[in-house]
């Protein structure tokens, strides 16, 4: 196999075949994929099913805690999770630059067979397309996963009522953080690292014990603030948090005050919010807090009914701010 990627690659024809036996079945490998169809034939048993599509375009490709194959995995698997879905199969579309190395997409392929494994999901189908050197930033990857929906769960993000208690399953804004340390240069937080991580098993966790959950949400790009921003227009109610009991690592804090950026609106690739009845709150908190991806589980606000559909901040010294939705894009292709 060569070591570098060539236009030929992406032409259809046995160097085409070669990188997809080579490589991708080499580390992909199932009964629907060595069918080599066009499109897989999945039998889904009649279940309702959750669909969803997404692309990466993350620079560096490579980063503390994760590179962008692991973020693809990742990405899909926990937009199908917190849709209250159960992953099944994903689809892998790459485009890759001309010269890139082969070596360098292999470890990205197996990291991506390795994620897809933790995450109990299968690579079924997939895509490949070479472009001229320059026509892209050296790797880019589409994934579209297929999940079924558990029964007597109907979680939506026009879903949150008033008195719903809103709870993030950990320390936020250090995937984001990562990358912009990463692209910055600066060395001084070592510990810092990207959270990405498949939630689908925390999420059933979370099921297995209660199925009333109104809202899940994972809070990738904009943080937590434009995903709470979001769910309380689409909801028509009001979101209040408690500054003091927003979780964020000393790291992340310090690297904000760095480069003057705020938690709250910093990306994660591993942290959801949770909104749920105030009844079920501890339960929903004590069972977070028993799985790996949850440890640090905090209940950081609730549902409120306002006049108007906004986000507040209690701070610690007693005043009441607003948390917009998020203007521009803090830290570009963090995803």
């Amino acid at each position: 196999m060569e070591d570098k990627i060539l236009l030929s690659h992406g032409s259809g024809g046995k160097q085409t075949n070669n990188l997809i036996s080579d490589l991708f079945i080499k580390y992909f490998d199932n009964e629907t994929i060595r069918q080599m169809n066009d499109s897989a034939q999945l039998n889904l048993e009649h279940n309702r099913i959750a669909f969803t599509t997404d692309s990466f375009v993350v620079t560096p490709s490579f980063f503390k805690g994760g590179d962008i194959g692991k973020l693809a995995v990742c990405g899909t698997v926990n937009d199908l999770a917190v849709s209250g879905a159960k992953p099944r199969y994903l689809t892998s579309a790459f485009i890759i630059e001309e010269g890139y190395p082969i070596e360098s997409l292999e470890t990205i392929v197996k990291s991506m067979a390795e994620t897809a494994k933790e995450a109990g999901v299968q690579i079924v189908a997939g895509d490949t397309k070479v472009v001229e050197k320059g026509g892209v930033d050296g790797l880019f990857i589409n994934t579209t996963g297929i999940g079924t929906i558990y029964e007597g769960v109907n979680i939506k993000a026009n879903n949150a009522e008033v008195g719903d208690v809103v709870i993030v399953n950990g320390m936020l804004g250090d995937h984001g953080m990562t990358i912009m340390c990463e692209r910055s240069g600066i060395d001084i937080y070592g510990e810092l690292k990207s959270d990405c991580a498949p939630l689908n098993t925390l999420v059933d966790s979370i099921l297995n014990i209660c199925k009333d959950i109104h809202v899940l949400r994972d809070a990738t790009r904009g943080g937590v603030a434009a995903v709470l921003n979001e769910i309380a227009e689409t909801s028509r109610v009001s979101i209040e948090l408690e500054e003091d009991a927003i979780p964020v690592s000393e790291e992340v804090k310090g690297a904000c005050e760095l480069l003057g950026l705020d938690p709250l609106y910093i990306a994660n690739e591993g942290k959801l919010c949770c909104f749920v009845p105030e009844k079920y709150a501890d339960k929903v908190l004590e069972q977070m807090r028993n799985h790996q991806l949850g440890f640090n589980a905090k209940i950081i606000g609730k549902v409120v009914e306002q006049v108007s559909q906004n986000v507040y901040l209690k701070t610690i010294i007693g005043g009441r701010r607003i948390v917009d939705m998020p203007s521009g894009q803090q830290l570009p292709r963090i995803c």
